[in-house]
């Protein structure tokens, strides 16, 4: 995989939540389901906890989770598949993970969205191509995900299937802050340090004007 400039972290995604006697549905809304951001300075990835398959996940929770994906629930299908990337309560396949990341991404989860983008930029599970990855992740940015704002402005800084843009970074970056992402606003201001004023206060007026398309 290219980019040496490319520092990869991950964000565990199953949070250290007690699943006995809790809904389904409940476990599902109280559960990030977001993999692998992409960081683009070691700083920004200094507090990523690094995702473990020692981690349990029961028998249960996982057939419960299989019959409400195999029902379409798109977050069950989300969550399934974030369990078969980082093989925990599951034997690890990453195949299975875009299958099921794919299904909730065409029902319009952006979590999935984000998660199935990332399997095309790392080519996990998935032929590498930086236009597939594009298309998620932009698919998940009209939903106003900061996530895909954040990945967004990481292939506009590093030219990965967009040509080199640093104000369209810094205007992606800022969105993805703005909703809260610490991750994206390293990276903004690292990014800072190589435009000019005029590029950032551009930037920053594209992003007091950006808008998700009308549907």
């Amino acid at each position: 995989m290219r980019g040496e400039a490319v520092q990869m972290c991950a964000r565990n995604s199953v949070m250290d939540i007690a699943y006995k006697n809790v809904p389904l549905s409940r476990q599902c809304t109280m559960t990030t389901l977001v993999l692998l951001l992409v960081c683009m300075a070691v700083s920004a990835c200094a507090d990523v906890e690094t995702p473990t398959t020692t981690r349990s996940v029961d028998g249960a929770t996982v057939a419960a989770l299989h019959k409400s994906a195999e029902q379409g629930n798109a977050t069950a299908q989300n969550r399934l598949g974030l369990l078969y990337n980082q093989g925990q309560g599951v034997p690890q396949n990453p195949l299975l993970a875009k299958q099921w990341f794919e299904k909730a991404a065409e029902q319009g989860d952006a979590g999935a969205q984000v998660n199935l983008g990332t399997l095309y930029l790392l080519g996990q599970g998935a032929l590498e191509s930086d236009q597939m990855a594009l298309f998620w992740f932009r698919r998940a940015a009209e939903q106003q995900e900061m996530l895909a704002f954040a990945k967004l402005g990481f292939m506009y800084e590093q030219g990965r299937g967009v040509t080199q843009d640093f104000v369209q970074a810094y205007m992606w970056y800022t969105l993805s802050a703005a909703r809260g992402e610490t991750r994206a606003l390293a990276s903004r201001n690292q990014l800072t340090k190589q435009m000019t004023p005029a590029q950032v206060a551009t930037a920053q007026q594209l992003a007091r004007e950006w808008k998700p398309k009308p549907k």
